[in-house]
């Protein structure tokens, strides 16, 4: 016990112990997955109000025109084009959001709307509560003629604004 009575030792322990317990703290404070700031409007429409669904739960939607018949290989296609166009939009503008919506695992529904006009009135919609939007015009190349206006994406966003544009549609 001799090597206690030692000058400066104890000050020694007593500061590593409480070294120990400051970076224990820290660690939990600031090591765990970062949940990202509550996105608002903000960032996409630049108002202030909040977006968040109170559910915390983020979705995509793509839709697709029913009027077109467009084969199983055409509308998939067309989805992905809308998924990744909307996906790379939001990367720039909002990407607290897009790691929301990837931490709820990237949920993406497919819907029908029954023709053009349909579609252009959710795109408003959507326009109007701040939520991204990528309409895709097909190229003409296959099925479908040059600049038909074939899918609109929506979101991702907080899935209770998405629904207030979307929820009315069946899936495809």
């Amino acid at each position: 016990m001799d090597y206690l009575s030692k000058p400066g030792l104890f000050s020694i322990i007593a500061s590593v112990a409480c070294g120990v317990c400051l970076g224990w703290g820290l660690r939990g404070r600031f090591s765990r997955p970062a949940k990202a700031r509550r996105p608002t409007a903000t960032d996409e429409a630049g108002s202030e109000a909040s977006v968040m669904g109170e559910s915390g739960e983020f979705k995509m939607v793509v839709v697709v025109r029913n009027d077109l018949k467009m084969g199983k290989g055409k509308v998939a296609a067309q989805c992905s084009h809308a998924a990744v166009s909307a996906y790379k939009q939001l990367q720039r503008r909002s990407p607290e959001l897009l790691k929301q919506w990837e931490y709820c695992g990237q949920p993406k529904v497919v819907l029908k709307a029954p023709d053009e006009e349909a579609l252009v009135q959710l795109l408003s919609e959507a326009k109007r509560l701040g939520l991204t939007v990528s309409l895709i015009q097909d190229a003409g190349r296959t099925q479908i003629a040059p600049g038909s206006r074939t899918v609109l994406g929506i979101g991702p966003g907080p899935a209770e604004v998405v629904d207030q544009v979307s929820g009315h549609l069946k899936l495809y």
